[in-house]
């Protein structure tokens, strides 16, 4: 077939990137109710600029602060944020509270798409695309690849799962689960103690093999600290450009929101091991802690892809930032 050389039809994976991304506006309502909890926690930004004057500006930049720093917003960001609505307003810039309104807005919108991120999967230009996923236990990682795998499918790409996570014996079982609900072919280990660069490589060889689209990649979950283990994502990382020259494409790193800015320490730690090119944040629904995912974005300056907000198979949505503003800042 066309695809044993691997080459996708031109601009393949630029329209899947387009059709995931007017998907997540046309689902913007579940953005906007996945954040319901951070947006109460910010409903207070209203009740300040109704009545702000120009002689209480430094009271209420304070109080809107404080309130940035409760919805993890993060002190560097914050201080940035307000700095540059504090210029603006005493510079004649803006004068009524819907201008600042907007001015706050605008500013973290600049944070989250400056520097050129890109939060659409970039797959390159040769099938299959290659995403592996990482991150901690119990963060979310098995269940996203299977989400990410169903929407994918509905966009009409042929998938191809590969259960890397060999130390945990329910993770493949788990995995089979989700490709029985997707409907997308799996590879398991052969056997125990079968190694995860082995099983990877062996999945992404069938899938260049076979004409699928994408191979997404699941992979042990480990602590940061574990340096053993993640010794072992390099080597998966570098069995699987062996098999396809420049893959895995995407290197999509699992957290947990309902952690706030605790899991910084662990995305810089995964970014210096594999280089993660793209995040996806979990059970946002559940916290009232969302504005880490600006904080986040501002500290290591990778692009949030997907984000987690509610259970069901359809709540792993594309990340639009437009859409974050507008749900944090009615």
């Amino acid at each position: 077939s066309r695809f044993k050389c691997f080459a996708a039809e031109p601009g393949f994976f630029t329209r899947l990137g387009r059709l995931i991304q007017e998907k997540a506006k046309s689902d913007a309502e579940k953005i906007f109710s996945g954040f319901s909890k951070t947006r109460d926690n910010l409903a207070v930004v209203d009740e300040l600029l109704l009545y702000w004057n120009l002689s209480d500006t430094d009271r209420v930049l304070d109080e809107l602060e404080e309130a940035l720093l409760v919805a993890d917003f993060g002190p560097r960001i914050t201080v940035k944020i307000l700095e540059s609505l504090r210029e603006d307003i005493y510079a004649g810039k803006l004068k009524s509270g819907s201008e600042i309104k907007d001015a706050l807005k605008r500013n973290v919108l600049d944070v989250l798409t400056s520097k050129g991120l890109k939060t659409e999967l970039q797959l390159g230009f040769r099938k299959p695309g290659v995403i592996m996923i990482v991150g901690v236990n119990g963060g979310g990682k098995t269940t996203s690849l299977g989400k990410l795998a169903n929407r994918l499918k509905q966009e009409g790409t042929k998938v191809l799962l590969a259960a890397g996570d060999t130390f945990r014996a329910a993770a493949s079982d788990q995995l089979e689960v989700w490709a029985k609900r997707t409907g997308c072919e799996i590879i398991v280990a052969e056997k125990e103690n079968a190694k995860a660069s082995s099983v990877l490589s062996q999945a992404v060889k069938r899938g260049r093999e076979q004409g699928f689209d994408v191979v997404l990649c699941d992979t042990s979950g480990r602590l940061h600290t574990n340096y053993s283990l993640m010794e072992e994502l390099i080597a998966c990382k570098k069995a699987i450009g062996k098999v396809v020259s420049g893959a895995p494409n995407e290197i999509l790193q699992v957290l947990d929101g309902t952690t706030g800015l605790n899991m910084l320490p662990q995305a810089r730690e995964f970014n210096d091991v594999v280089g993660v090119t793209g995040l996806i944040l979990t059970k946002l629904d559940g916290s009232a802690r969302g504005g880490c995912v600006v904080s986040v974005v501002d500290e290591l300056g990778i692009p949030v892809k997907f984000v987690g907000v509610g259970e069901g198979v359809e709540d792993l949505q594309p990340f639009d930032p437009q859409a974050f503003v507008n749900a944090i800042f009615p």
